[in-house]
């Protein structure tokens, strides 16, 4: 339970951090945090080391956790790399992926579809969580879905935000559309386009979100 906790807490603190509640250079007090989301402090400081690996926060001697800017340039360099290796999952998925696998990933997909029609952001952020890791797992490369899955820790504040954007939800859904359609019929070069395209979208709906919040991304 704690552990859910504390992801839900990080969760909430990035959110903090991307809207400017917590500008860059910010210290994150343990109890002030503890206080404001109505939690003890075991769940804050483990929130707090999670942040530490998405390159958020850094956390300094005597000093504590410290909001740090990331730029755009960085920003653009994590996402490159996302879209890269993301579509490479998606095509060895195309090729590799058992029957089961493509029906599992079609029925998600499907599901996704509902809570994209009823602008739950939220639970579709989970769902699409599971549908990407589904991808990763599909490769059937252990090492490649490893450093996939890394990448996706760093840049997942990122990721969730974007789906706070006005109408995100259904053309996320279509873009995995394309992706999911490609994989199940074994479409392996499709695959590959589509992931790319897809995360290249997911990089300028989130610019465009700080675009509309006034926060320079």
């Amino acid at each position: 339970m704690a552990g859910t906790i504390a992801e839900k807490l990080a969760e909430d603190i990035a959110e903090a951090i991307l809207s400017g509640d917590f500008p860059p250079g910010s210290r994150l007090d343990e109890h002030l945090l503890a206080q404001r989301y109505k939690v003890s402090r075991t769940p804050v400081r483990e929130a707090l080391r999670q942040l530490t690996t998405t390159g958020l926060i850094d956390v300094r001697p005597r000093r504590g956790a410290i909001v740090t800017r990331v730029t755009p340039e960085v920003l653009e360099e994590l996402f490159v790399a996302m879209g890269e290796l993301e579509a490479t999952c998606a095509r060895l998925s195309a090729l590799s992926m058992a029957p089961t696998e493509r029906r599992k990933l079609q029925a998600l997909h499907d599901h996704m579809g509902v809570l994209a029609e009823a602008g739950d952001a939220v639970t579709f952020a989970d769902a699409n969580q599971a549908l990407h890791t589904a991808i990763y797992v599909g490769a059937h490369n252990a090492m490649l879905a490893d450093m996939t899955s890394a990448l996706r820790r760093r840049l997942s504040p990122f990721r969730r935000a974007q789906f706070h954007l006005p109408g995100r939800l259904p053309r996320s859904h279509a873009e995995h559309h394309a992706v999911v359609t490609a994989i199940v019929s074994g479409d392996a070069a499709l695959a590959h386009a589509a992931m790319l395209h897809h995360v290249t979208l997911v990089e300028q709906s989130f610019e465009e979100l700080c675009a509309g919040r006034g926060i320079d991304a």
